[in-house]
């Protein structure tokens, strides 16, 4: 059988369920924490039952197909489940990241003409009834917990939401579900924007029930594999994980928060789950900083352990056999000090997935030498999150691998990346001209990345075509990569360079606040705030020895001159997206005088 014969056609999002639920209704779908180690469940077929249950509610609040339904959420059980039942019965999710302010949640309601919002807790509910004079098209409020009476009806609680469903006839569901076709929207996802107004892709049924497969093709699923989700399920990479573990029928179990990750992941055990770089970064910061403050022989062993380790990479990347004396030492090093860093992710994982911005190599390298191997990934919302991702025996670190099955490449004349295939977005929401400047008549859609392809079909990313600076001396550079490679330290935590027009880079840092403290504490340093802190010369000194230790790795136009040490890019203070990229010209504009005098002396 051909890849493209594998494809099912399934007419709709409902329909691609219904076969998971009929193939497998007794395993496992989702599960989520009740306590701290304790989790409950769902079959597939009680999921099945459940998604029905929603959809009757939505039907007897007059959610038509066509409509839009929002959720203002963190990811969570009732997240999918809302989801899944809105479009069965053809209406179109709205995914709203929790950790947006008012102004911007009302913004998205508002654009995308949302009747009905689902809000996870009180936090997400006072967003909206501090605009609701301005929200007229909305008719109800749902929430998924903590619900409090109002004094009217606007706000209802999930079980009286449920209730109005038990009158809908089955008929009635049914034929709402079967009206549903390929072309019809099941989302709109709105870019977290790291520049401009946000923009609603519209992702049809046939969307979200291609590009799972295509994904599914590509990597290494087995039968009895679970996995593990803590990204947001407004972004539209979580939303085709869950997809994905669906076509799979593999079970899901939902973190109960960003800050419970490390602990929900031992108690999940995953055999695969899906991240975003930020995380596998901490996690390489966080190993190399706890060795190092242990010292003596841990750090020799460790040391030891990672040549090893980084051996044993090279040979399986070349597809070579271990020598019996290697495979004995990779066996101790994993005894030693490679099985304490498995059994943080639950101690059975078989390959992680990375994707929504570059992994450094040198991560992706040391996780594989520690028996970790992370499958670097692309795709983004205007094509349903997935377009190339590394393969288990099939893999590169600093490439984002071949394109999945039905989905075309190709590097257009001004070294951009396009993709066509069933993947791509139908349109902007109510943008029919930034549409038209993003997917080509004969269907190509432009991402904005720079990249090259290689012979075996494999896809590198270069950078962005925004991003690119372009020095007085006239030389292309993409920042992220030396981005990336500046954030390997330890002690740096992010990094944005710039250096546009000018003879030479330079870059704004923030700190890793918990190693720098430690090193303020060894140093004798006394400060009264990080604020004060981040001025020290001997911490200012400290930063800039390790930039210039990785200006070692950079052609000489790439280096990074001079550094400024400023505060944390965050969610809140703006200065970063809801998936964690920093938005470039946001930080550049409120650095604007720091950056200033960081070119005081160019001429």
């Amino acid at each position: 059988m051909t890849e493209q014969a594998a494809f099912k056609e399934y007419r709709n999002v409902h329909h691609m369920l219904t076969e998971t639920a009929k193939a497998k209704p007794d395993k496992d779908a989702y599960r989520w924490f009740v306590a701290p180690g304790e989790v409950e469940g769902v079959t597939w077929s009680r999921f099945l039952e459940h998604v029905h249950e929603v959809s009757r509610s939505l039907i007897a609040l007059g959610i038509r197909k066509g409509d839009k339904v929002s959720i203002l959420s963190y990811t969570c059980y009732r997240w999918v489940l809302s989801d899944l039942a809105i479009a069965s019965i053809g209406a179109c999710t709205v995914g709203i990241y929790q950790s947006l302010l008012a102004q911007d949640c009302h913004y998205i309601i508002d654009h995308s003409d949302s009747v009905v919002v689902f809000a996870e807790d009180q936090t997400q509910l006072d967003k909206l009834l501090a605009q609701r004079e301005s929200l007229g098209n909305v008719r109800k409020v749902i929430m998924f917990k903590d619900f409090r009476p109002t004094g009217d009806d606007w706000v209802m609680s999930f079980a009286d939401f449920l209730k109005l469903g038990t009158e809908v006839d089955h008929d009635v569901l049914q034929q709402h579900i079967d009206a549903v076709e390929p072309g019809d929207p099941a989302a709109i996802v709105y870019t977290s924007g790291t520049t401009g107004v946000p923009k609603g892709a519209v992702l049809t049924n046939d969307n979200m029930t291609f590009t799972p497969q295509s994904a599914y093709f590509s990597l290494d699923i087995k039968p009895h594999h679970e996995t593990f989700l803590f990204l947001p399920m407004a972004h539209v990479f979580a939303r085709i994980c869950v997809l994905f573990a669906m076509v799979a029928g593999n079970p899901t179990t939902f973190t109960r928060s960003m800050e419970t990750v490390i602990d929900d992941i031992k108690t999940s055990r995953p055999h695969w789950f899906a991240s975003v770089p930020r995380v596998y970064e901490k996690v390489y910061s966080k190993v190399l900083s706890g060795i190092e403050a242990k010292g003596g022989l841990a750090l020799v062993i460790f040391r030891w352990a990672c040549s090893v380790g980084s051996k044993v990479s090279e040979l399986k990347q070349l597809g070579r056999p271990l020598p019996l004396a290697t495979s004995l030492q990779y066996s101790l090093a994993t005894k030693l000090v490679f099985s304490k860093i498995q059994a943080a992710l639950g101690g059975r994982v078989c390959w992680c997935i990375s994707g929504a911005a570059p992994l450094n190599p040198t991560i992706g390298r040391f996780f594989h030498a520690a028996g970790v191997l992370i499958l670097e990934g692309i795709g983004m919302t205007e094509n349903t999150s997935f377009t190339n991702v590394n393969q288990v025996d099939r893999y590169r670190f600093g490439w984002v691998g071949p394109a999945g099955p039905g989905i075309e490449q190709r590097i257009a004349l001004d070294g951009e990346v396009q993709f066509r295939g069933r993947n791509v977005m139908r349109e902007y929401y109510k943008m029919p001209e930034e549409t038209a400047a993003t997917i080509s008549a004969d269907g190509w859609q432009a991402t904005g990345d720079l990249g090259e392809i290689d012979d075996e079909g494999f896809l590198r990313i270069t950078g962005r075509k925004k991003d690119l600076i372009i020095t007085a001396g006239g030389k292309n550079i993409a920042p992220s990569a030396i981005e990336g490679i500046m954030a390997t330290s330890k002690y740096i935590a992010q990094v944005c360079v710039v250096g546009d027009r000018r003879k030479f880079l330079s870059a704004l840092v923030t700190f890793d606040q918990e190693n720098i403290v430690a090193f303020a504490a060894e140093q004798g340093i006394s400060y009264a705030s990080v604020e004060e802190l981040m001025s020290r010369a001997e911490v200012i000194t400290l930063i800039n020895a390790e930039v210039q230790e990785r200006n070692r790795d950079l052609a000489t136009f790439e280096t990074i001159k001079k550094i400024a040490i400023v505060p944390e890019f965050t969610i809140d203070n703006g200065m970063l997206t809801p998936t964690l990229k920093v938005k470039r010209n946001v930080v550049m504009e409120r650095h604007a005088d720091l950056i200033g005098k960081l070119y005081a002396d160019e001429g």
